[in-house]
């Protein structure tokens, strides 16, 4: 008898993220699902004996991207509905309860709900994390914090992405030549190819554990950044948002208007006031972001982070934008 859900899971070898992952799944309410894991390599002994030890499908798939291992899913799920985990992330036990619920509509095609930092990682994963909890990171905080109430959104990332097959299969899976990006690109053909609807589910959780320190996270922002770039002269419908612009801006503004500052009084005094507002609206960042994690000093130590992550998404979204002519899937996070 074939699984509702399918849960897919690409990663580049078992490590102990997915023995986590794996452990916390057998909490799942109901038994109405399937796991598949796809590593680059297994031996064939590792494999029979992790398929029993993770109650598993395990497939090797070679040295390719984690768009391509998600497409994977159309030749090896059985579910109704697939539904994309990270390898370091793993749900609460209602997940999918919440979301067989939200399918009951026949126009949803796809939901995806918030990624939770796990109370267990270190304090500065926790201050990575907490970074995007911050009203400076735009509109993408009910991602990582729960939001009021459900809505339609037309694009969402794949660590708590669970969509019908039948509609993947339908579009073709991923357009996996980009990675990241290659979720920005399915929801876009959802919403304006299909007219299908995607939605948020704000009790729809998982865990995801974050970067460990400042270098790891903006290697991750900046990526982001470049993909972001790029799509907003390829995909302009969903990536062409002045948000989306802003950390630019705002690099722009604090190197030239410095240079232009230094030769005169009058745009010096706006200049200082421009920085003004910016720090005053960091210790709201402050606040708010204390409000939501309890922490005075995680939430301290994102003020410098958070600086960091507009100044860099802002030079690498500058890059994809202008410079960048084509984008190719990358290996690794």
């Amino acid at each position: 008898m074939n699984k509702l859900f399918s849960i897919i899971i690409p990663v580049q070898e078992i490590n102990d993220y997915i023995l986590e992952t794996c452990q916390n799944l057998e909490n799942l309410a109901g038994d109405n699902f399937e796991l598949i894991i796809f590593p680059d390599e297994i031996t064939e002994n590792k494999k029979e004996e992790l398929e029993k030890k993770l109650k598993a499908k395990i497939f090797a798939t070679g040295n390719i991207g984690p768009a391509s291992k998600r497409d994977l899913a159309l030749k090896h799920a059985e579910g109704e509905f697939i539904a994309f985990l990270d390898d370091d992330a793993y749900p609460k036990a209602d997940w999918l309860n919440v979301a067989k619920k939200y399918f009951e509509n026949m126009e949803v095609a796809a939901i995806g709900g918030p990624q939770l930092t796990p109370e267990t990682d270190s304090f500065w994963q926790k201050v990575s994390g907490a970074v995007f909890l911050s009203p400076l990171s735009g509109n993408i905080s009910v991602r990582y914090w729960p939001g009021r109430k459900s809505k339609e959104i037309n694009d969402w990332p794949t660590v708590n992405f669970i969509i019908r097959k039948s509609i993947f299969s339908e579009l073709g899976g991923f357009d996996s030549k980009y990675w990241p990006g290659e979720d920005t690109k399915l929801c876009l053909a959802i919403t304006q190819e299909l007219k299908k609807k995607i939605i948020y589910v704000p009790n729809l959780v998982v865990f995801h554990h974050r970067r460990t320190g400042l270098k790891k996270h903006l290697k991750q922002i900046g990526n982001y950044g470049l993909h972001r770039g790029f799509f907003a002269k390829k995909f302009p419908e969903t990536s062409r948002k002045l948000i989306y612009f802003m950390p630019s801006i705002l690099d722009i503004f604090i190197i030239f208007g410095a240079v232009v500052a230094f030769f005169s009084k009058e745009v010096l005094v706006l200049y200082i006031l421009g920085l003004a507002v910016y720090f005053g609206a960091l210790l709201f960042s402050f606040i708010m972001t204390w409000n939501r994690t309890k922490n005075f000093f995680v939430s301290a130590m994102t003020l410098p982070f958070v600086v960091l992550t507009h100044l860099w998404y802002g030079i690498r979204f500058i890059q994809g934008l202008v410079f960048t002519k084509e984008l190719r899937s990358t290996l690794g996070k």
